[in-house]
């Protein structure tokens, strides 16, 4: 059986990976599919791929393009969520601050440096008309960490995904002033080039086992109590993030790798742009 190391943040666009390894679908197909959950993010998981403790990660877009192109020999093999991660803005209950302006010039809690929480106060700051490079930040590691830092004042605001952050809004911690959504589609995944070379077969398996268990997702009984139970959600906000996230099993086409790397480019998070086959793995 081969063994392949897959990472991926827990947060429930992952539960399709957890229940298809709960039910053996990938030892069915002679794969020891081994998962590391990564609170941190993709900055971290980036981290991984470059040293070799995973093979795979279900990673950001923008996270993982931005590191392509500074040299992880990785590829992208498919979009995994085609829907826009919804990124919520957050400050501490007690903050100051009340609007989305005013958080200029102000600092933001990030989970790592090239983590999609900085990438998109990037984005979020050239959608506001902000001069990017008088952003700030702090490094956070986690969400408990950005709790700390909004709490004690060490850090502004915190860019998280929406329904995940929900229950910290709905507890009093947080208070979300605005969203922004991603351009593009949001998670893809990626796998070592070594791993591409030399494990092709193991690799084309586990994408067709994903693919199928996403398809299903949806339809499976009771899937919003499991869910919502899981990941510590209301049922209602677990049924209103369902209805607008959509799984996928199509390619990265050229046009939407050109819309990620020219705002990457144009934020100056990127110095060059790569090419389609230097980032993309047609398998």
């Amino acid at each position: 059986m081969k063994q392949i190391k897959i990472a991926g943040v827990p947060e429930h666009f992952n539960l399709p990976w957890h229940l298809a390894i709960t039910n053996g679908d990938f030892e069915k197909e002679n794969v020891d599919l081994q998962w590391t959950d990564v609170p941190e993010g993709t900055g971290k998981m980036c981290q991984m791929l470059r040293e070799g403790t995973t093979d795979i990660a279900v990673i950001l877009t923008e996270g993982i393009v931005k590191d392509i192109v500074a040299g992880n020999k990785s590829k992208i093999v498919q979009i995994y969520v085609e829907s826009p991660l919804i990124w919520g803005i957050h400050v501490g209950a007690n903050s100051k601050y009340h609007s989305l302006s005013d958080l200029e010039n102000t600092k933001a809690a990030i989970s790592r440096l090239g983590s999609g929480s900085q990438l998109m106060a990037y984005v979020n700051a050239n959608n506001q008309g902000w001069e990017t490079d008088q952003l700030q930040f702090e490094i956070v590691n986690t969400i408990d960490g950005a709790v700390e830092a909004l709490t004690n004042g060490t850090a502004d605001y915190f860019m998280w995904e929406h329904f995940m952050t929900k229950p910290l809004v709905d507890k009093g911690i947080f208070r979300r002033v605005a969203d922004c959504p991603t351009p593009w589609p949001c998670f893809v995944i990626a796998v070592r080039e070594e791993i591409l070379k030399n494990q092709p077969e193991a690799i084309h398996a586990i994408l067709n086992i994903i693919n199928s268990k996403t398809k299903e997702f949806k339809t499976i009984p009771n899937i919003e109590t499991l869910l919502a139970n899981k990941y510590h959600q209301k049922l209602e906000d677990i049924q209103k993030w369902l209805s607008l996230t959509h799984w996928s099993d199509k390619q990265l086409t050229k046009e939407m790798l050109n819309n990620v790397q020219n705002q990457l480019f144009e934020l100056k998070i990127i110095d060059k742009i790569g090419t389609f086959d230097e980032i993309v793995n047609t398998i």
